[in-house]
């Protein structure tokens, strides 16, 4: 099959990971793959390196200085469709409202549902839910909020992971020596990953475990989220803590980053399945997630749930003084079964059907 998956960026934010990787396996099983995306920033290729058998077509997408959120919205899809060229593929797959709009006909994964008020990103999302002709959703739960919400009828496919990579990271020592123990989070700073539940929990934690560092990875993003930023800044001096922010984190550093930690935080708001926390676990690392259907759904018995800032920090200071082996070794087996070769296997099944 010749097979477009479309994307919104070139950055390491989870459905952009989802996309590269779902790309190489499809390319594995033998059908032809091109990933469409936008090279914000200058960009001309994406955060890693990507098999040569997926082809890239990076549409350039430079900064506009001083635009706002729904301008640049906009201008994404209006980009990337003018450039986007459709004759020739058996399946258009987007993968985010930004790309579902930029092309008129394609199959769209739903991650996750927002709420957005922004007026432009708010007919974005719902148009992009609407228009596509058939969906896919990475966990039954999203499935079911887009079967009550719309009454559309979601083909469910997991995602994959890359559980090797993680669970055979090394370069532990450099971390732990720089940080000691500490909790770590991956997303950034931003209100769907929790970040001030997180605060108040990390603050929370520190009256019984005060040597734990707090460690924030990730953050890029298409949105602004500099209010929030700073409302979560003026919050950590107000509890007396200081996290450590480290940004974006280099591919190749991520799996010791990860396996450093002694415990992984997922206090999401919103998610479609939790990538960053199946990667902790695959790499042995305990996780402590929000007390969310989907993540009950896809962690249940592997990690531990807090439903407000008390709960996290009580399975947090659980997961740091209550060693779980076997708790260890389940997270290991079940990042295993999410390979993307199945993956991938499940998508051609599903486009086959399409075609």
């Amino acid at each position: 099959m010749k097979i477009a998956l479309l994307s919104y960026s070139t950055k390491p934010r989870g459905g952009v990971v989802h996309t590269l990787a779902l790309a190489e396996a499809l390319a594995a099983e033998g059908h032809h793959v091109a990933v469409w995306t936008l090279g914000r920033g200058g960009d001309s290729g994406f955060f890693r390196a990507v098999d040569p058998a997926v082809e890239q077509r990076i549409v350039p997408f430079p900064d506009v200085e001083g635009e706002g959120v729904g301008p640049r919205i906009l201008r994404s899809i209006a980009v990337l469709g003018e450039a986007f060229e459709p004759g020739g593929y058996d399946i258009v797959h987007a993968q985010d409202c930004i790309s579902a709009n930029a092309v008129p006909r394609c199959v769209r994964t739903v991650h996750h549902i927002d709420h957005f008020t922004t007026p432009e990103l708010a007919a974005c999302h719902e148009r992009a839910i609407v228009r596509p002709y058939a969906h896919i959703c990475v966990s039954a739960a999203v499935a079911g909020e887009l079967g009550a919400g719309w009454g559309i009828r979601a083909k469910v496919i997991p995602n994959g992971v890359d559980a090797e990579r993680f669970a055979a990271a090394a370069g532990h020592e450099r971390w732990r020596a720089r940080f000691g123990r500490y909790v770590l989070s991956v997303g950034g700073i931003e209100p769907r990953k929790g970040s001030l539940e997180l605060l108040e929990a990390y603050a929370l934690l520190r009256r019984w475990e005060p040597d734990v560092r707090l460690v924030i990875g990730g953050g890029e993003t298409l949105f602004d989220y500099r209010d929030y930023r700073a409302a979560w800044e003026r919050r950590a001096v107000e509890l007396g803590v200081e996290p450590v922010v480290l940004g974006p984190v280099e591919h190749d550093e991520l799996p010791a980053l990860m396996a450093a930690a002694s415990v992984f935080a997922f206090p999401s708001t919103k998610e479609g399945f939790g990538l960053a926390a199946m990667e902790a676990v695959a790499a042995g690392v305990p996780l402590v997630a929000s007390d969310l259907p989907v993540l009950r759904e896809v962690f249940g018995g592997v990690a531990g749930f807090g439903a407000d800032p008390a709960g996290l920090a009580a399975e947090l200071r659980r997961a740091l003084t209550e060693p779980d082996p076997a708790r260890r070794a389940a997270g290991q087996e079940l990042a295993a079964r999410y390979t993307w070769r199945a993956a991938a296997r499940a998508h051609v099944e599903f486009y086959e059907g399409l075609v």
